[in-house]
């Protein structure tokens, strides 16, 4: 499927953020790969819902590596102190959070965790 969103658009959500088009495309090329992935035979979600959960995804993922976003910053004795744990998956920025908020079907919010199997043993013996 074709991508849905736009580096401009992307762009727009990130805080101060000055990546270029080209940059924010790869990201959003991943992004898309994972929409079209866990929304495959979906028919829940309108086109234009798919096209705002990729653009918040890709600024996730941008903020979660290239662009992160800051819980606190000093300039004497210059500290920074990032948002955000990896084991958070979505939660962990304020862009991954919107996505859970916008897939009003769950699905995103199980992307990446485990699924329980249950085996039954026949016989102890």
């Amino acid at each position: 499927m074709a991508v849905r969103t736009t580096a401009a658009e992307v762009l727009q959500i990130l805080d101060n953020c000055s990546l270029s088009s080209t940059i924010v495309d790869v990201f959003i090329n991943d992004a898309s790969i994972t929409i079209d992935e866990v929304f495959e035979n979906d028919t829940e979600l309108s086109s234009s819902q798919l096209e705002a959960i990729e653009r918040w995804l890709a600024a996730h993922m941008i903020a979660s590596t290239l662009h992160r976003q800051t819980s606190k910053e000093q300039v004497g004795d210059a500290s920074v102190t990032y948002t955000g744990r990896w084991d958070r998956q979505l939660e962990s920025t304020s862009y991954g959070q919107m996505v859970l908020f916008l897939d009003t079907t769950g699905r995103m919010g199980n992307v990446g965790k485990q699924r329980a199997s249950i085996y039954a043993v026949k016989n102890f013996e």
